[in-house]
């Protein structure tokens, strides 16, 4: 990896490339630091020492994703998770709607299509989402009802201010929203004139953003022996995410020759690449996701009416230290990931596919004995993806039971930020790979 990025700045157009990115990246981090108007930065400070111990799962993981931003109420608060949840949307939706199935199948410009529906969608949701968390963030809900609202010390957007409330609201749901879009474009440049993925790049900062305030908090309250002992765990833990996040079951293709006028085509071999974790770390948000739900559906009624439910619920699904929970969240896992790969993996169109073009698996007949082999072998592979992905998500909950402490639920040295942190840099190192080979390929002649 290290030797890929030397060379690489030893390439003046790659260079260029790698220069832009962390320029892109530096202005995120700005703006995710940089406080939305009508919003108290002291204030906010304020409640989230208060609150750092306690505050609900979900908002974690939002939080995580966004970098710290979505406590704050920045201008880029929301971070990337609105695209993400509009692309999770739009890539579900097209098993569904038929139009939707046929602009992907049209190629490039069937795909700009829904790219375009994704921006569409994205900023809608981002609307949604911008009033939710102000919404929390004036009663206090955002930081689990612990940071009173009545006390001008803690409010987080001040009401004796001289302006109208209803245009201060406004304002800032305006200003996450266009942040929103912000994030987006700057993901799109990344893509087009930078160095890998644009949203997985910003993804990626946010999270490695914690990385040292999290790690210096293990160091503080648990000591330094623990602090190392984590950090060679999860050295094991990233060792063994590279490991299968490469693994993959190569299936053979074998496309037969056909005589085209006075050309010979095909006769040439390949490979279908299934990769062991199909699914990538969708599961995991979608299971986090649904953990949450029975917290938001109680906060919708009369709290002293379903005070048992609540402590209920409290105590054992939105605590990630008791064993009800860890079950149900591998378990949600599991399910999600071969429900995932079911909508995104079509063993039919891919068999089909291969018929029309005069491919065959050796040793299985084309059509639906190939359709069959192909849904055989995914089966069977998706479930260690599956396994892993549940390991590696609760992981993080045994550190919590280890510790002994309830402040690490945004322990980014598991679970989903490790998944998406390996990924995203297998991606852009390969990318930087492939880039270095162009530039450096000797012909036969040379």
């Amino acid at each position: 990896m290290l030797s890929a990025f030397s060379s690489a700045l030893r390439t003046p157009d790659l260079r260029k490339k790698l220069l832009f990115t962390v320029a892109i990246v530096g202005i995120y981090r700005f703006g995710a630091t940089l406080p939305s108007p009508g919003v108290s930065y002291s204030n906010v400070q304020a409640c989230i020492k208060l609150t750092e111990s306690d505050t609900n799962g979900v908002l974690n993981l939002l939080n995580l994703f966004s970098g710290g931003a979505l406590l704050q109420l920045s201008v880029f608060a929301l971070g990337i998770m609105p695209y993400i949840t509009a692309s999770i949307i739009l890539q579900l939706l097209t098993v569904v709607i038929p139009r939707l199935e046929q602009l992907r199948k049209e190629g490039q410009s069937g795909q700009a299509k829904i790219t375009q529906y994704t921006r569409y969608l994205t900023l809608g949701l981002a609307v949604l989402q911008a009033s939710a968390f102000v919404a929390l963030a004036r009663t206090g809900q955002l930081f689990n009802n612990m940071c009173d609202q009545d006390d001008p010390a803690y409010q987080i957007i001040p009401e004796n201010t001289g302006i109208p409330m209803w245009l201060t609201l406004s304002l800032l749901v305006m200003t996450m929203t266009a942040g929103t879009g912000v994030v987006m474009w700057l993901g799109e440049l990344i893509t087009d004139r930078g160095v890998g993925n644009g949203m997985s790049v910003l993804i990626f900062t946010s999270i490695a953003a914690r990385l040292p305030g999290e790690g210096w908090s293990i160091k503080e309250s648990s000591g330094t022996a623990k602090f190392f002992l984590v950090i060679g765990l999860v050295l094991v833990i990233i060792a063994l995410v590279v490991f299968i996040e490469q693994a993959q079951r190569r299936i053979p293709v074998q496309y037969a020759k056909r005589m085209i006028g006075r050309r010979m085509y095909g006769g040439t071999s390949t490979y279908i690449p299934l990769k062991v974790n199909q699914a990538g770390v969708v599961p995991v948000i979608f299971a986090s996701s649904l953990l949450y739900l029975p917290q938001l559906y109680l906060q919708f009624f009369d709290q002293n009416k379903l005070k048992g439910y609540q402590i209920w619920i409290q105590n054992y699904l939105a605590n990630p230290t008791h064993w009800l929970y860890i079950a149900v969240y591998f378990l949600l896992i599991i399910f999600f990931t071969y429900f995932y790969v079911s909508i995104t993996f079509n063993p039919t169109e891919v068999a089909e596919n291969m018929k029309k073009y005069g491919g065959f698996v050796p040793g299985i007949r084309p059509g639906k004995p190939t359709a069959d082999y192909l849904d055989f072998i995914l089966s069977r592979i998706t479930l260690p993806g599956a396994l892993y992905l549940g390991l590696i998500s609760v992981l993080p909950n045994f550190f919590f039971i280890w510790l002994n402490q309830q402040q690490y639920q945004n322990f980014p040295f598991g679970g989903t930020a490790v998944l998406i942190m390996v990924g995203v840099g297998l991606e852009t190192v390969k990318q930087i790979e492939s880039q270095l080979m162009q530039r450096n390929y000797e012909g036969f002649l040379r």
